[in-house]
């Protein structure tokens, strides 16, 4: 038998699901009015005998009424019917009135510190929020179950695509850029074929890029190697033009010269237009794409040392900066840039060390690139190397008809992530039970992770072409589902999880860094892990465990449990969840130990996890970041680094930063007042957490320098 839920989407027949329902009605009423564990039964068979092939939601609940009638249960049936009726109440009442306006009058300030990349003053930011709000209310009344609805609002788990889960898009991906590239793509119906030359070939990876993020949620990653025999054919193209203009009056050595200057010109442009473009360009979500460039000195690469010069150039480039509206060199948004490090390139006397000694002076001033190690990486996905989405999430390995291994193309339907602390919480830190209570929240997680995948499988290569019919992620036909893609593990949707340090403080009164602790830890996270695999062989789908880097919802499940559980030492009274796995930062540990530490996790964390370390005054501090980028090689697949110096993440300013007149942190080099994008670190009360602005206490800030 099977249920169709309210969503429209049609599920097992589950009678466990009945029996919880009516033991929640039974608990509303006074034990005399109360229906047995028999009668319960009695009524799920009563159901079950009806075999009819499908059945809606509605017409279970009206067959419980009504035999809970029949047994003479008329007050636990009236509180069955208004239980029933004040949900449908809250389902169809509209929401949304109080926080479109609130965004509109620039007062809405969960939205305005949600994304640091969208300025909610913009009016196409604006329209972009709007949509995410009539989205968020149609899901949470209409179109998700009651109980993910509900468990979302009491901060059990956080469903994240409610922003745009009303429509026909998908989370983040890795773009197939050869295959667009190599065999042409097509954009607003416009036909664009293979470029004969780097610069081309840059322009179009930047159009491809604003396409593809305009029509999807998430980030998206774009392999730097394919751009590779591009320069090459540029240099070709210059060598055979010198050639018939010079004819025999210069030597090869002058000859050289010249197509190598062209070429060098050739190379800082086209570098120039993709840095420019991306963020310049403003996508249909009001903000710049939000793209990851790969940076992989492949060593069985053809074109290695053409991608080494562009590798080597958009470090330069990234490191010199973009000028703002004044004039100042400051650090773009985006491209977000992933480095890898492999034998050839990781400081330790590789042919391509002098592209990583790059790499770390942009660290240094710009906070990127990020570095994966290709030696961890090859250990833990079958010997293969690839970049993580724009998300930081990352695919499973899989092998298309012909046993090759392919990620680009491959895509996230979507993410849930897991509340841990509140699990320890309600438990009252009882091992036991925590271990039953998590098992019960993985089954919902699962229920709403399922919501995700079937909206997805109405989506149809019309409605975005450039992903489905002409390359990005697909070729399919006019009109044809992307239900294949869906399946087989081809694409991945997440498991997320929140604050696994505070739920081993919960359960066993000691950090997850302790000898105790770390064995109940690692046993949450293949616990976790066990989950994911199970449903991937049950449904065919590609579960992942997924690392959240989701700082905002470290805050949202902290405010959540402290409003409904009060303050709890080491749990609550931080005001946040430590992220993930991740070593609480009031910890002391030095980086070498923690990158040991997290390493664990990121193995048993394979569908996505980053790990970093805060380096003082890292702009000066080369020597410790370059032991530091030596030392990942060795010991962690992923990884990006902090400082904690004062220090502007704009302009990479790193003097001392002050409140200016109307109270606000500001920049003295560029004007920057966005305090998530700088570092401040005269602190009065010792707090080492993330910095945060009151804005109910501008005043006592400004006289206490930062932390109230």
């Amino acid at each position: 038998m099977k249920v169709v839920k309210r969503d429209g989407s049609i599920v097992d027949f589950d009678r466990a699901k009945i029996a919880i329902a009516i033991q929640k009605a039974n608990e509303a009423v006074e034990p005399a009015e109360r229906v047995t564990d028999e009668q319960i039964d009695s009524i799920i068979e009563y159901i079950e005998g009806k075999k009819r092939a499908r059945l809606l939601v509605e017409d279970i609940q009206d067959m419980v009424e009504k035999k809970l009638m029949s047994y003479d249960k008329y007050i636990l049936a009236k509180a069955y019917i208004i239980y029933r009726y004040t949900r449908a109440l809250v389902r169809k009442a509209n929401t949304t009135d109080e926080s479109i306006l609130s965004l509109l009058r620039n007062e809405n300030k969960e939205l305005a510190e949600e994304n640091s990349n969208k300025d909610t003053i913009l009016a196409s930011t604006q329209r972009d929020y709007i949509a995410g709000e009539v989205s968020r209310d149609l899901t949470r009344r209409i179109l998700l179950p009651e109980e993910i609805s509900k468990a979302h609002e009491e901060g059990v788990l956080h469903f994240h695509d409610a922003d745009y889960f009303i429509q026909p898009i998908f989370n983040c991906c890795l773009v197939n850029i050869g295959d667009m590239l190599d065999n042409g793509t097509v954009m607003n119906g416009k036909m664009i074929e293979s470029p004969k030359s780097f610069q081309v070939a840059c322009t179009v990876v930047t159009q491809i890029i604003a396409a593809v993020a305009s029509n999807q949620y998430g980030g998206q990653s774009v392999d730097i190697r394919h751009l590779g025999k591009y320069l090459r054919k540029s240099k070709a193209k210059f060598d055979k033009h010198i050639r018939e203009q010079v004819g025999d009056a210069l030597d090869e050595e002058h000859i050289q010269k010249l197509v190598d200057d062209r070429l060098h010109d050739e190379l800082k442009s086209g570098v120039q237009t993709i840095q420019y473009q991306i963020n310049t360009l403003m996508t249909t979500n009001g903000q710049s794409p939000f793209v990851t460039l790969f940076l992989y000195l492949d060593k069985d690469d053809e074109y290695i040392e053409e991608n080494a010069m562009i590798i080597e150039e958009i470090l330069r480039q990234r490191l010199e900066g973009i000028k703002n509206e004044k004039g100042v060199y400051i650090t773009p948004a985006f491209p977000k840039l992933v480095y890898v490090l492999d034998e050839i390139n990781n400081l330790q006397g590789g042919k391509y060390d002098y592209v990583t000694e790059m790499a770390v002076k942009c660290s240094a001033k710009r906070m990127y690139p990020d570095y994966i190690s290709a030696k961890k990486m090859r250990e833990n996905y079958e010997g293969n190397v690839f970049s993580p989405m724009g998300c930081r999430s990352f695919l499973a390995p899989w092998k298309d008809k012909d046993g090759n291994y392919k990620f680009e193309g491959r895509f996230n339907q979507g993410v849930v992530s897991l509340n841990l602390p509140q699990i320890g919480i309600v438990t009252k830190g009882n091992e036991e039970e925590f271990w039953k209570e998590l098992d019960k929240r993985l089954d919902l997680c699962f229920e709403a992770l399922m919501c995700r995948h079937e909206a997805c499988k109405k989506i149809v290569s019309d409605v975005s072409p450039v992903h489905w019919q002409y390359g990005a992620l697909a070729r399919l036909d006019k009109g044809q589902s992307v239900e294949e893609l869906l399946y087989g593990g081809y694409s991945s949707i997440s498991l997320g999880y929140i604050g696994l340090y505070e739920v081993t403080k919960l359960v066993k009164g000691v950090s997850h860094t302790t000898p105790e602790g770390q064995e109940f830890a690692v046993k949450v996270m293949k616990r976790l892990r066990k989950a994911t695999d199970d449903w991937k062989a049950k449904t065919n789908i590609g579960f992942a465990l997924y690392g959240t880097p989701a700082e905002s919802l470290c805050y949202r499940f902290a405010r959540i449990d402290k409003e409904r559980f009060g303050t709890i030492k080491d749990v609550t009274d931080k005001g946040y969840y430590t992220n993930s796995y991740h070593v609480d930062v009031r910890e002391e540990i030095d980086a070498f130990k923690k990158f040991d530490f997290e390493s664990q996790f990121q193995k048993i964390s394979a569908g996505g996890a980053i790990s970093y370390v805060e380096i003082p005054n890292m702009r000066h501090n080369l020597p410790a970041l370059k032991e530091l980028v030596k030392y990942i090689y060795d010991h962690i697949q992923y990884a990006e680094f902090n400082t904690k110096s004062d220090y502007c993440h704009v302009c990479g300013y790193d003097g001392e930063i002050k409140i200016n007149d109307d109270n606000e942190w500001e920049c003295p080099q560029c004007g920057n007042k966005d305090h998530a994008k700088m570092n401040v670190t005269r602190r009065t009360c010792g707090y080492l957490g993330e910095n945060f602005w009151n804005v109910g206490k501008t005043k006592e800030i400004k006289s206490r320098v930062l932390h109230i």
